[in-house]
């Protein structure tokens, strides 16, 4: 197994290229090269977003994400509500340096005169009710790895950047004796939870140091016992005159530690107009001494603007791996914005070192190659429906962080005995109770992607698809011995335990099909026929769902009867987030079987007229701002269930349709503003939505999420006209792929012909093996709509 420390690496040399003066904006021909990060406006669908969504200041995959906050103390009921940072707030409480689904803290605020060490409610803005402060938009800068604002009670300017393991925080002070920065650590933020415990101090040779023990809300729910600690060691380019402790409002004068909740240390500076503080924190969830040697390894000689600098490369890096070329200004930020997302979200949990916590709570070991771990450990929310945007996109442009995204799940499999969908510090962190972690697992197989230990692998997939014994909650598909007994989910209105574990029947059914029939082929080619035919049997669980008299998708019984007063809108009778309407189309493996089933004609009818309906609700909920908006409505693009329908009807024999559909979706659900970005205050889940604009302007998407034995993408209409995607040659022989329109415009978006390297297609499919051998794909675009190619 190769090393696969790709984050350090890119560092690293990023870092000699600053150091040697080698990085440049221009091409050997001297052309000046575009910047992509420009087009990046991270406060898109901040409105209204989950805590790890606006995390500016960040690098990709990162584990410091440091970033304003203008709620995020008072973290959320469930632990999955908006929180963090709010596009319609006018004051910033802070500044944590971690962001991640159930993860945040290590706070940093900066203040000037009378001293208060409470945050004050988001509706305050004065320090004498909370140390927060009015700021300006107009004030603000916000890009890929860089944060600036402006904080206008305090005339301080606030500036941040990171390495992937070091956040660094700038404060710009005015003249004065009494300018403070506080490290606010024993607080709730965001998403952690409630704070069990927190310990912070000042040493003798002027480190700022500690840890926070936090409850997320999740991971008591599906990790009852456990916490998610996170530590920090943080020094300072300038000395303090005075130092205190402080928790919450009590302070403790002199004091060089604070310990329990609330626990804080402020300390006070004399500056001159002008003059900056730099905060370099270094970041762990294993150890204060770890989260030391990370700052030590990858911060000790740097300064603020050499890091904003690396930052800045690396995301240019990442972000110009697909270069799209359009006159288009908005399509431009709408595309690199969900880039971005897909890049942002997922971050590093382990140190330089390899260190990571390990699910029973105690401290783990990655192997080491040369000093070097051979993978990172990651936190990541859920993969609910990532099969349909980030695992294809990551698959595509991005596969030595897909594999090492996989052998990350592996280790906890190896530690906890059971594939973890959701993971805070490899704590269970469920979130839907479901699990199709296989399906991005098998995805990169079939791509070619295997430096993870595949056997392992196939060995965890097949578990988490067939094996219902004693099966924890955090490991999601609780009611999976009653899938593979009944070869359905049998519905019931009420029972013990959470929701997941029998009300939602119907779609549970659905998903476990789809991730059976996507594992199933995994086995056949191994040669592995009894588990073949197990899964295979399996992935017909949809067919046993489906009620030919009312042509949906019913929630059955034990036995064997459809439940009672049935209706298809209904949301979470059956259907986790969703409805009948919405679910009875999750059958991406077996898609022509269904289109049968239906009708080929009322299928297709069925399916305009939903999105002739849904465009009025700019299909999910409208404007109404709220992650569940659109739950009772036709179509609902805000949320996973839905991502895979508009592609249907390449499989109805309308492509047509697909290409009308899918760009209207792209231009009208999508936006550039905080408030209409993702929908309306959609729930954009660590860049799922953001990577189905990507992939989908493309005019790329495979339903099977690249899981069959032969992968390949529908093709539908590209926005742009010409994208250029380099591919990476450790995994695949070419060198770039180019999709190329002809005539394309808002009139003329039907494609009239597609021709692979000059040979034309008579199916608008793309193999996957053509798209990683590299080549140009062509499109002649026409405003008439056409549906056969041959």
């Amino acid at each position: 197994m190769k090393n696969k420390s790709v984050m350090l690496f890119v560092w690293v040399v990023c870092l000699a290229c600053i150091v040697l003066g080698a990085c440049s904006t221009l091409e050997k021909d001297n052309t000046v090269t575009e910047e992509w990060s420009a087009y990046v406006e991270p406060r898109i669908g901040t409105a209204h977003c989950r805590w790890f969504h606006f995390t500016p200041g960040a690098v990709p995959f990162g584990m410091a994400k440091p970033a304003p906050s203008t709620n995020g103390h008072l973290g959320n009921r469930s632990g999955w509500e908006a929180t963090g940072y709010d596009y319609r707030d006018t004051s910033i409480e802070g500044f944590p340096c971690l962001h991640e689904f159930q993860v945040g803290g290590i706070v940093l605020m900066p203040t000037s005169g009378e001293l208060v060490t409470v945050p004050g409610l988001p509706g305050d803005s004065v320090a004498s009710v909370g140390y927060r402060s009015s700021f300006d938009r107009n004030d603000e800068i916000a890009t890929a790895g860089y944060y600036s604002v402006f904080l206008k009670d305090y005339n301080i300017q606030a500036e941040l950047t990171a390495t992937p393991r070091v956040a660094f925080q700038r404060f710009t002070f005015p003249s004065g004796n009494e300018n403070h920065l506080l490290f606010d650590i024993g607080n709730r933020q965001g998403e952690s939870g409630l704070v069990r415990d927190a310990e912070v101090v000042l040493t003798d040779d002027g480190r700022i140091e500690g840890w926070v023990i936090t409850e997320p809300e999740y991971v008591k729910k599906y990790q009852p016992g456990a916490v998610v600690p996170l530590y920090f060691s943080a020094v300072l380019d300038k000395n303090p005159v005075a130092c205190g402790a402080f928790n919450g409002a009590t302070l403790h004068p002199d004091s060089r530690k604070a310990t329990g909740i609330g626990a804080g240390l402020y300390l006070t500076f004399h500056t001159q107009d002008r003059e900056s503080v730099t905060a370099k924190v270094g970041l762990s969830y294993t150890s204060v001494e770890n989260a030391r040697l990370n700052r030590e390894t990858e911060a000790a000689h740097l300064t603020f603007d050499e890091a904003k600098a690396i930052a800045h490369d690396t995301w240019e890096e990442y972000l110009g791996r697909i270069r799209v070329e359009t006159s288009n200004h908005d399509d431009k930020v709408k595309f690199y914005t969900g880039l971005y997302h897909a890049l942002l979200g997922r971050g590093l949990a382990s140190d330089v070192n390899g260190a990571y916590p390990r699910h029973d709570g105690m401290i783990g070991q990655i192997e080491l190659k040369d000093g070097k771990p051979i993978h990172n450990l990651y936190n990541t929310d859920a993969a609910w429906g990532a099969q349909w945007n980030l695992s294809q996109l990551w698959i595509m442009a991005y596969p030595e962080y897909i594999s090492d995204y996989i052998s990350s799940h592996l280790l906890v499999y190896k530690d906890s005995g059971w594939l973890a969908d959701g993971l805070a510090n490899s704590r269970y962190v469920s979130g839907v109770g479901t699990n199709l972690l296989s399906t991005i697992i098998a995805g990169a197989y079939q791509c070619g992607i295997r430096d993870f230990d595949t056997c392992l692998a196939y060995e965890a997939c097949l578990k988490n698809e067939l094996d219902g014994t004693n099966r924890p909650l955090g490991a999601g598909k609780v009611d999976t011995e009653n899938f593979v007994t009944y070869g359905y989910v049998p519905h019931a209105d009420s029972g013990e335990g959470p929701d997941e574990a029998f009300m939602f029947s119907a779609s549970h059914t659905l998903e476990y099909s789809f991730s059976a029939w996507a594992v199933a082929q995994w086995a056949r080619q191994l040669g592995k026929t009894e588990d073949y035919e197990k899964l295979i049997h399996l992935s017909k669980g949809w067919e046993r769902l489906y009620d030919a008299s009312a042509n949906f998708v019913r929630p059955k019984k034990k036995d064997g009867s459809f439940i009672d007063h049935f209706d298809p809108m209904q949301v979470w009778r059956g259907f986790q987030e969703g409805n009948a309407w919405q679910y009875t189309f999750y059958v991406p493996h077996d898609a022509k079987e269904l289109v049968a089933k239906v009708g080929a004609d009322e299928f297709n009818q069925r399916l305009d007229s939903i999105f002739s309906v849904s465009r009025k609700l700019i299909f999910s909920g409208g404007t109404e701002v709220g992650a569940f908006a659109g739950l009772q409505t036709l179509y609902n693009h805000g949320n996973q269930p839905c991502l895979h329908t508009s592609w249907l009807f390449n499989e109805a024999g309308h492509p047509s349709q697909t290409q009308k559909w899918v760009r209207a979706i792209l231009n009208e659900f999508y936006g550039t503003d905080g408030i209409h970005g993702y929908g309306y205050g959609q729930d954009e889940d660590q860049g799922q939505l953001g990577a189905w604009y990507v992939i989908a302007s493309m005019g790329l998407f495979d339903m099977k999420g690249l899981t069959a034995s032969d992968p390949a993408f529908a093709l539908g209409s590209p926005l742009f006209d010409k994208v250029t995607i380099r591919l990476n040659n450790t995994y695949y022989k070419g060198k770039e792929f180019i999709i190329k329109t002809r005539n394309n415009g808002d009139s003329c978006l039907y494609v009239q012909q597609f021709k692979l390297n000059g040979k034309v297609l008579d199916t608008p499919r793309l193999p996957f093996s053509a798209l990683s051998e590299g080549g140009v794909l062509e499109l002649e675009m026409g405003d008439t709509p056409k549906d056969n190619y041959k």
